[in-house]
């Protein structure tokens, strides 16, 4: 494989090699999802694979790849011959950019012919490109919904529909997903990621003899790119050759009865969503033994194809990281030790061999010696975790939010009351949706109204600057006939000129930035209210990662405020920093609101079109310095001036309410609720039977 780089200068390099190596014996694996941190050759080894994978026989002429052997018989370009006349070229690797348009993707009308010739002429994709091919996607996470959509469709049926602008055309389209992803900078939707076959994790290697390797390597590729890859030459068709070999004893490799029990028990121990999982392993082990050179699928195939097939695929929650327990895998495995991968008739049935003749003897009976009934302890299998709420004998006429709040005013304490430990986060909910008022014109998501590149046509307009994003054909077919006379059109053809030209303006939704204002002062310490305070919040990142947002997060206590993260678009961070945070100390509010004040002014700069939503999560007391409530107010005025929409979650709890979060929400111009009406099914909602908030007056409105 030409790259500059030495595998074993990536940790986990030997398993990306090994999983595109088998995606190109056995296609029908489904592709690779490669996971690390920037920097670690990702891609070039994605570009790689592709020089390794045999040619591929296409019809001359078709823009969709057809097989001489076997053309589709839909094909647009068709109907093919039997004896059309067929060439072999290089497989394709086609790369998906992120900022790719719909049409890019699936193809579209040429409006170019349609208009001055008047007939429908379909212009190809790049799913029609990929065809029989690699279809290669760099940061696919950052990939935008419309375009995941369209290939989980294309994945799942193994063709593309298009249907507009009039034209209505299907073609085959199956392809070989590759996708690369920094998992710091956001996570997959499950759909799109359980259409991946496979998935490794790669990261730099530590060790500085290898570091230099890739250095020197890295160098001499680039002072003499021709050379370097003629010194890698042979290498190379070492690896042609033997993937030619392994495809060809593919057909013959034999998944046994045995093999097959092995790979339902591993999924069904790990609780895979789904068949999906077993077939894929299936397709993967059977892969690694013809990659072997071998006919028959070995336990050691089952366990490495479970590593690569499942890790991504035991997600239960957006915040769960993708991997698998090794030993609790060779747990299941060592189960069927005692079974053959393919059984046969034994020749000397009731023979006294060790092991018995594969009957289901309860005391297992394998080469260890074990003997032993299925285990009753620790088990990973997801029972007993450890975010169970706390029963403690906190009560809540033992609320000490009273006297941290005296705590925190005491002359001399300086606001630097000792550390309370980190509490576990509530069992997390569904909340309700808050979005930001006006029609924004942001990135694709699901939270807000805005202008976006797809949904539903809502009119028409000019170009803007000169450029057509999206033909609203009606409309500039409409703005064109009233002058056709006047331009001398003869034949069918329509004449239309630039000025004629009206593109759709459709509305959708948009992902925002949903910045976290969270006191962690000693106010909000106590363990039982410090707990549901992070549930909460940890259910407004899993509404933030489900609503395609991007997030930030600023805690405030002691004597100032930080960025506890800073805005990303991983929300697995954000859960990750609630989890360690501090508690303890005064209540700096204004501190914590001016923070967010400057860092929702750089992102404005950064990405002025992603409209802000400011959450900010307290009781609304505030302590330190002169006048602390006159400052918070001062400050929480400054973020309504600019317009930014806010929501106020009150936190507060006991039987005596002082009501500073009302004032608070007040003060920024948003919604104030309770963490009881947080809840998108709390008894509230319920009653009313829509969504109850309170206004900027604190009155209850519907």
């Amino acid at each position: 494989m030409s790259t500059p780089y030495p595998f074993t200068a990536i940790v986990g390099m030997d398993d990306l090699r090994l999983a595109l190596l088998l995606t190109s014996v056995s296609p029908a694996v489904g592709g690779v999802l490669v996971r690390g941190e920037k920097g670690t050759a990702k891609s070039t080894a994605v570009r790689g694979v592709a020089t390794l994978m045999p040619s591929v026989a296409v019809v001359d002429g078709c823009r969709f790849s057809c097989d001489p052997v076997a053309p589709d018989p839909t094909c647009p370009d068709g109907p093919h011959t039997a004896d059309a006349a067929g060439s072999a070229r290089p497989t394709r690797m086609v790369e998906l950019p992120v900022g790719a348009s719909e049409d890019r993707l699936v193809g579209a009308l040429d409006i170019e012919r349609a208009l001055s010739e008047g007939v429908k002429a379909f212009e190809p994709g790049l799913l029609a490109a990929a065809h029989r091919g690699v279809l290669y996607v760099d940061e696919v996470n950052l990939l935008h919904d419309h375009l995941i959509d369209l290939l989980l469709d294309a994945a799942a049926m193994g063709a593309s529909y298009v249907e507009r602008e009039g034209v209505s055309v299907r073609h085959a389209s199956r392809f070989l997903l590759v996708g690369t992803m920094n998992p710091e900078e956001g996570e997959l939707r499950p759909q799109l990621l359980d259409r991946f076959g496979l998935t490794v994790e790669v990261a730099a290697s530590r060790d500085t003899d290898e570091r230099v390797e890739v250095v020197r390597r890295r160098l001499a590729y680039d002072e003499d790119p021709a050379a370097f890859a003629a010194k890698w030459a042979a290498e190379e068709d070492a690896l042609r050759e033997r993937i030619a070999a392994a495809r060809a004893l593919l057909p013959a490799v034999r998944l046994g009865d045995g093999a097959l029990r092995r790979i339902a028990a591993v999924c069904a121990g790990f609780e895979v969503d789904g068949m999906r999982a077993d077939i894929v392993t299936a397709r993967t082990a059977t892969a690694l033994a013809a990659w072997a050179g071998r006919t028959d699928v070995t336990t050691e195939d089952v366990r490495q194809a479970a590593l690569l097939a499942l890790p991504h695929r035991r997600r239960r929650n957006p915040f769960d990281a993708p991997g698998l327990d090794e030993d609790k895998l060779d747990e299941i495995l060592r189960r069927f030790e005692d079974e053959e991968p393919d059984p046969e008739p034994d020749p000397e049935p009731g023979g006294p061999e060790d092991g018995g003749p594969g009957d289901e003897d309860p005391d297992g009976g394998g080469p260890d010696g074990g003997g032993r009934p299925p285990q009753d302890g620790p088990r990973p299998d997801g029972t007993g975790g450890p975010d169970v709420p706390q029963q403690r004998q906190d009560s809540p006429a033992a609320d000490p939010a009273p006297r941290q709040n005296s705590s925190d005013g005491v002359p001399g304490n300086e606001g630097e009351a000792p550390e309370a430990p980190a509490v576990a986060a509530a069992e997390p909910f569904r909340t309700r949706r808050f979005d930001v008022p006006g029609l924004g014109e942001g990135a694709d998501g699901r939270r807000s109204r805005a202008r976006t590149a797809h949904g539903r046509t809502t009119g028409a307009r000019r170009p803007r600057g000169g450029a057509l994003a999206k033909l609203h054909l009606a409309a500039t077919v409409q703005a064109a006939a009233p002058h056709q006379r006047a331009r001398g059109r003869s034949g069918p053809g329509l004449l239309v000129r630039r000025d004629d030209l009206r593109e759709a303006v459709r509305e959708g939704r948009e992902g925002n930035l949903v910045l976290f204002v969270v006191d962690a002062s000693g106010s909000m310490a106590a363990r039982k209210r410090m707990s549901a305070v992070k549930g909460a919040v940890l259910s407004l990142l899993m509404d933030a990662y489900q609503r395609r947002d991007k997030i930030g997060m600023v805690t405030f206590r002691g004597s100032g405020a930080e960025v506890a993260l800073p805005p990303t678009s991983s929300v697995e961070a954000g859960a990750a920093r609630l989890e360690k945070l501090p508690t303890g100390g005064r209540t700096p509010l204004a501190e914590g609101l001016l923070r967010a004040h400057e860092v929702l002014r750089v992102e404005r700069m950064r990405d002025p079109s992603r409209r802000p939503l400011l959450v900010v999560v307290t009781d609304g007391r505030a302590t330190g310095g002169p006048e602390p409530l006159a400052r918070a107010a001062r400050a929480a005025r400054l973020l309504a001036g600019e317009g930014t929409a806010s929501v106020v979650v009150d936190c507060e709890a006991g039987p005596v309410r002082l009501g500073l979060a009302a004032e608070l929400g007040r003060e920024l111009g948003g919604p104030v609720v309770t963490l009881d009406e947080l809840r998108a099914d709390s008894v509230a909602t319920l009653v009313r039977g829509v969504r109850t908030v309170r206004n900027t007056d604190n009155r209850r409105v519907a």
